[in-house]
């Protein structure tokens, strides 16, 4: 059995680093999200290692819409990362997070005024998407009586070995300024009183496979700069994204390591800023790299059903973990209490959601499974939880975090009453209604 590292077989049952997953689930009870914060700092390490002993200028940010959760950006903060966000609210977490204001990028191709006040009073980088936007971040800023530093994001218009939902960098991607039009971007920058170009921007896609469309894409992005220092910009960083994938068919899947990735891009990024006559920074947006292969999701079974295939009904599905409905994506299983015992049948996992959609895993081969299994789903840590909804009714599920020994909440289960906990009860509801009457 091929599994992500921080997983192990010990005495016929799954283990995330030293815990049992059965006792875990016997504990906090299922659906279950389970994350070891010991793999998410080794990522980290393994990240910056690669690129500050190629380059001595590297910055990393996570990419915070992989997952949210306080206690994962604590992590991160601890171990040096800023953060790329996508909203006010992944910045304020990253804020709160102890990430300082500076390691923060504010990204985004929709940004309103609330989001862009906020950047400002907070002073917060910000990749502006457009010319409409950098022209209401000069107003904001001016009035604020701020100056505030920005990048542009780049459209490379470079096709991309991904799904097409998570290519970002295609010429039809809502994302960027076609590359194209950068350098009428900054000059009308420069025009600005309160905005100050500090950095270049962009972002090919996600869940990529191969290292040579970095590459490619840092070619892009350095010959912009040098055009762009041309005009009298003097760059501090250029951020080439993330979009680094990993090998979810564990063992079949291609697998390039971050140390791949900085063999290729590092001495392009090199080469190319030596030209331009600069010395940025290199900034990239690790997100599903640093957090996947951290978390496993434990659903428990509830019923196991003949028809035109053996159905393992579960207590988890795509409100849970979305990404196999909106992507076709797969994701590994195991049966965590029988993880050692061989093949029996070929099972789908079904959620408890009312669409015939919400399977979780299609055609594997597992051992005999009945009602009260426990079933592992591998590879949940990015996009995961951060895309769970309470469809059907259903409260989200408890997020745990096992460091070494320890093994506490990092989210309690949501409760029936959460459900409603944000609704209001429109004043012409309050009197009694009489049945049958509308009144």
């Amino acid at each position: 059995m091929n599994l992500p590292p921080g997983l192990a077989v010990r005495d016929g049952h799954l283990h995330i680093g030293r815990h049992d997953t059965v006792s875990l689930a016997g504990r906090f009870g299922t659906p279950l999200y389970v994350t070891d914060e010991d793999r998410i700092r080794a990522r980290y390490r393994e990240v910056h290692e690669a690129l500050s002993s190629r380059y001595s200028r590297v910055r990393v940010l996570y990419a915070a819409k992989a997952n949210g959760n306080p206690a994962i950006l604590r992590a991160l903060a601890d171990e040096g990362s800023g953060a790329d966000v996508f909203s006010a609210g992944e910045l304020v977490l990253a804020l709160d997070a102890g990430m300082e204001p500076g390691r923060l990028l504010f990204n985004g191709s929709s940004k309103s005024t609330a989001d862009l006040t906020l950047a400002v009073e907070k002073g917060v980088r910000v990749s502006v998407d457009s010319l409409d936007e950098l022209h209401s971040l000069d107003r904001i800023a001016g009035k604020a009586g701020k100056t505030v530093e920005i990048a542009f994001r780049v459209n490379p218009a470079l096709e991309v070995p991904t799904h097409p939902k998570i290519a970002t960098g295609l010429r039809t991607s809502k994302f960027g300024i076609p590359a194209g039009e950068i350098l009428g971007a900054y000059q009308a920058a420069l025009g600005c009183d309160h905005v100050r170009p500090a950095g270049i921007h962009c972002h090919i896609g996600s869940q990529i496979l191969e290292v040579e469309p970095f590459a490619r894409a840092t070619a892009v992005m350095t010959d912009l700069a040098a055009g762009i220092t041309d005009l009298g910009v003097r760059l501090g960083f250029i951020d080439i994204g993330g979009g680094l994938g990993i090998p979810y068919r564990h063992g079949t899947d291609p697998a390039p390591t971050f140390s791949d990735y900085a063999s290729a891009v590092v001495p392009v990024f090199a080469e190319g800023v030596k030209k331009a006559g600069i010395s940025p920074e290199l900034w990239v947006e690790p997100g599903r790299y640093l957090v996947a292969d951290s978390t496993i999701l434990l659903t428990r079974v509830n019923s196991v059903k003949e028809a035109h295939r053996r159905f393992v009904n579960v207590d988890a599905g795509f409100n849970l973990l979305v990404r196999p409905v909106m992507y076709g994506a797969y994701h590994g299983v195991v049966v965590a209490g029988k993880a050692d015992l061989p093949p029996a049948h070929r099972y789908t996992i079904a959620g408890p959601i009312c669409e015939t959609g919400d399977l979780l895993a299609e055609d594997r081969d597992l051992p005999s499974i009945e009602s009260g299994d426990l079933i592992a789903v591998l590879d949940a840590g990015a996009y995961g939880f951060a895309m769970a909804s309470q469809y059907n009714g259903r409260p989200r599920c408890a997020e745990v975090l096992v460091k070494g020994a320890g093994a506490a909440l990092m989210r309690r289960e949501e409760t029936m009453a959460d459900l409603t906990a944000a609704t209001e009860r429109p004043p012409w509801q309050d009197r009694r209604l009489i049945p049958g009457t509308g009144s």
